[in-house]
């Protein structure tokens, strides 16, 4: 398996272009040592040739062309996109699919109902790309025996209900539904490799810890620092869990739970929000997840399973 992280910030990447908080505010001045980040999303293949991508972020142009093998140029007009995954119906995973309406023929789409119902209602998205090259959607089933994706051979998904939080146009907004947002492992079906994906995490529940421990590399929500952190800094009135994100510090926190992993998982963070003091590499923060044997993603990452 291998796997390309296109973006590995939060909503806004970083630096946030309104924001003015000391890591934004420190990038832009050259004082914070800290690498600049797209909007979270993936891409992942079990042959090198046929990829699959995880969300569609509004910067999808600037990763596809940060990443070749994903414009293999074979034809006029071409792609090594085979499906797209959107694990939720958030603004910064969906709007992205604007940016592919070129496409000569209808996207293959993998979500859930209720996100399908998101972007088609409060979101009316799904509607919008009918008028260009529109899309045909793909039930994700939650749990059982997961299912595959034509087109990419050799890996095997299996998707998890998250507490997280659907977005403000939702009907479930603040009251989370099984499939609002979802985590995913994906089995390279050759070397039995998993990997466990969940950029949105607000609690940790039985069945994902168990799927967090049967994987061989975890590559999860990394919003937030402190539960607090966007109200100290008068960003927000919600808390981290409030907004659907685990905090990395504190007592519940993803520190806590990731250091209860087997010794030979890899930990790597991603959806890293503008405002969290991992973003500086030289920060007590980030040490200490260094202590702890815990890598941030950063835009460009390859990972191979």
């Amino acid at each position: 398996m291998k796997l390309r992280v296109l973006g590995s910030g939060a909503g806004g990447g970083f630096p946030q272009w309104n924001c003015n908080c000391p890591m934004c505010d420190g990038h832009r001045k050259g004082i914070v040592r800290a690498s600049a980040r797209t909007q979270s999303s993936i891409t992942v293949s079990g042959d090198g040739e046929n990829w699959l991508l995880f969300n569609a972020s509004p910067d999808v142009l600037q990763q596809l062309r940060s990443f070749p093998a994903l414009q293999p140029a074979r034809a006029l007009r071409d792609t090594a996109i085979r499906a797209i995954v959107l694990i939720d119906a958030q603004i910064d995973h969906t709007t992205g699919l604007y940016m592919l309406r070129e496409h000569r023929q209808p996207h293959e789409i993998w979500c859930t109902g209720l996100v399908r119902e998101d972007l088609t209602t409060g979101n009316p998205l799904f509607k919008v790309l009918g008028h260009y090259s529109g899309l045909d959607w793909h039930d994700i089933p939650l749990g059982g025996h997961g299912f595959e994706i034509p087109g990419i051979a050799g890996l095997h998904f299996t998707a998890l209900p998250l507490i997280s939080n659907a977005p403000p146009y939702s009907p479930h907004r603040d009251n989370p539904q099984p499939g609002d947002n979802i985590g995913v492992t994906i089995t390279d079906t050759r070397s039995g490799k998993k990997l466990f994906y969940a950029p949105g995490l607000g609690r940790m529940e039985d069945h994902v810890w168990a799927a967090m421990q049967a994987a061989d590399c975890v590559l999860v929500d990394g919003t937030l620092w402190t539960d607090d952190e966007m109200i100290r800094l008068g960003a927000s009135k919600k808390t981290s869990r409030d907004m659907g994100h685990m905090p990395q510090s504190g007592p519940d926190g993803m520190i806590e739970w990731l250091d209860k992993l087997p010794a030979a998982t890899r930990k790597i963070l991603i959806h890293i929000n503008n405002t969290n003091p991992i973003l500086d590499e030289d920060s007590p923060q980030r040490a200490e997840l260094t202590a702890h044997g815990i890598e941030v993603s950063f835009d460009g990452m390859d990972l191979a399973l």
